[in-house]
């Protein structure tokens, strides 16, 4: 893999596959057709197993974002970096390469730099969960990438901005309305861009999962944010170019 490039694959919802630094790095996989009460309203992307990926980054303890049957497909193997706290519910069912992270930790994947950062919001709660700890993740290979995992807006994300190639923004949830305390809608998501300056964006955490028996509910809420943050984005941040993505679609940095 050439260590000067960098291709990003939106594989629905938070999951996106990050080759970076000659690393295949993937983020809050959901690979399954079905994870807790969501079922994929997408089609499931092309099977990834071990050999495809080389670490992968947990954001946080929410169903949506961390599934150990999309784990496992990967196999036990797997080097994981997830937040602290949740490092031992991985260990017992057998995955053997877990760090535990805290914001402002740093790491690496191979030649690829990761800093840990804030994220404005919460996981599942004790005793459903070990740790409600969310956090993004910023990598630093080829291009230096932003993956905030899920959050709120807040003024710290400037912090993160130095440099920033692309930034992989949550726009919506997974129901019929986006939370603006824990969730980036699509303004949210465009005020933030002020904030981060990164000179391009890539929509995610949309259009992929809804509860089961709910399709029919605001379908519009799968389809319209990443094309209302594209338009608020242009008026907000019109120096960072914007690409929406497809399941399974790719494309390699920088965006023109």
């Amino acid at each position: 893999m050439e260590t000067s490039r960098t291709t990003i694959t939106f594989l629905g919802h938070s999951t996106v596959l990050i080759a970076t630094g000659g690393r295949r790095i993937l983020t809050d996989p959901i690979l399954r057709r079905r994870v807790g009460p969501l079922v994929r309203a997408e089609p499931l992307p092309a099977a990834l197993g071990r050999d495809d990926v080389d670490a992968v980054l947990i954001s946080h303890s929410h169903w949506d974002h961390l599934d150990l049957g999309s784990l496992r497909l990967l196999g036990t193997d797997v080097p994981i970096l997830l937040p602290a706290g949740l490092g031992g519910r991985l260990r017992a069912r057998g995955f053997r390469h877990v760090t535990e992270l805290r914001p402002g930790d740093r790491t690496t994947v191979g030649p690829v730099g990761v800093e840990v950062t804030e994220a404005l919001h919460r996981g599942l709660p004790r005793p459903l969960s070990a740790s409600d700890l969310a956090v993004g993740f910023l990598l630093d290979g080829a291009h230096r990438v932003y993956f905030p995992g899920d959050t709120a807006y807040f003024a710290g994300m400037e912090r993160y901005a130095a440099g920033l190639d692309l930034a992989l923004m949550p726009v919506w949830g997974w129901g019929p309305r986006a939370r603006e305390d824990e969730h980036l809608d699509p303004l949210g998501a465009a005020r933030a861009l002020q904030l981060l300056r990164p000179r391009a964006a890539i929509p995610i955490h949309w259009g992929t999962l809804h509860p089961i028996g709910f399709r029919w509910l605001r379908p519009s809420t799968r389809t319209d944010p990443p094309h209302t943050f594209l338009r608020l984005a242009a008026e907000l941040a019109p120096e960072t170019a914007v690409r929406i993505l497809g399941v399974g679609e790719q494309v390699a940095l920088p965006i023109p």
